[in-house]
């Protein structure tokens, strides 16, 4: 291999071991391959290759990725419209035959067992999270993540329920996670929830749920909040698969900064008035139990 098939939005390089997706910056370029940048998807993560027709004399070749390979995909739970595929390469009809080729040399090196999709991958992601980026601003607060180890939610003064204000600025260990639960901000009703592990989401709408962050027009777009997801969930996994070290805090320990400084946000509430000295001795309680 080592060749290249260059596309609309995007070129194509087969390497021995992997196909290298590199996605072009342009205004017509979908903003969410504009901030994937680049991808390295090993063969191996690969079900089977689709080449299909296109419109408007394109034609579609289709790297099918399988089920818990990729988190992104994994993320994006089957929501990323097709022209936001990005396991789709557009090629310019006449290119039909270059195609085929490829196509062809794609299916030739999926390892055997892999041509069915519903082949789940459940060792750990063979595609890497996308790099970027790492915070975003959604409609009641800022999404916030150090790459590794934490997600804090920090919630609007202005668009944030008073549930939320009462509960203060979160921060969730990736360890005390057990996955994400993405809704595309363009259908109505999106948001970013983080899955607890060991229990069950609050039934809470996500706009009264304190480990969910709501999106809305203009808020949360995919190309900032689906790789955001996408790295959670891949760091999530890598730290199911990674031994826990001697004397590490245990799920339900938090870092003792992050309690002080929710029992500092929990006080000015109390002192503005938006919550009574009932609710500030028991969320107190709450938090000082955490330690």
């Amino acid at each position: 291999m080592g060749d290249v098939l260059a596309g609309i939005h995007a070129t194509w390089e087969f390497e021995s071991d992997a196909l290298v997706i590199r996605f072009e910056r342009g205004i017509r370029t979908p903003r969410l391959f504009q901030a994937l940048r680049e991808r390295r998807v090993p063969y191996e993560a690969l079900a089977s290759a689709v080449l299909a027709p296109g419109r408007r004399g394109t034609v579609v070749l289709h790297a099918v990725p399988r089920p818990g390979a990729d988190p992104l995909m994994e993320a994006a739970a089957g929501q990323l419209k097709e022209t936001c595929d990005p396991y789709r390469l557009v090629v310019p009809a006449d290119r039909e035959a270059l195609a085929a080729h490829w196509r062809d040399e794609l299916a030739a090196v999926v390892p055997p067992g892999a041509a069915d999709p519903d082949d789940r991958v459940d060792t750990g992601f063979l595609v890497a999270a996308p790099q970027g980026p790492r915070s975003f601003k959604a409609y009641d607060g800022k999404a916030t993540f150090d790459g590794s180890s934490e997600v804090s939610f920090r919630w609007s003064s202005t668009m944030a329920t008073s549930e939320k204000w009462k509960t203060g600025d979160q921060i969730f260990s990736v360890r005390e996670l057990s996955g994400v639960e993405w809704r595309s901000p363009d259908s109505p009703g999106g948001f970013l929830r983080l899955l607890p592990r060991g229990g069950t989401p609050r039934a809470d709408p996500p706009d009264h749920d304190p480990a969910s962050v709501v999106f809305g027009l203009g808020y949360g777009p995919v190309h900032d909040s689906l790789p955001f997801a996408a790295a959670v969930l891949s760091a999530i996994r890598a730290k199911d698969r990674a031994p826990v070290p001697a004397g590490a805090p245990g799920p339900g320990h938090r870092d003792p900064g992050a309690v002080a400084e929710r029992i500092r946000h929990l006080g000015e509430l109390h002192r503005a008035g938006l919550v009574t000295d009932e609710e500030f001795a028991a969320k107190k309680t709450e938090l000082l139990a955490e330690l």
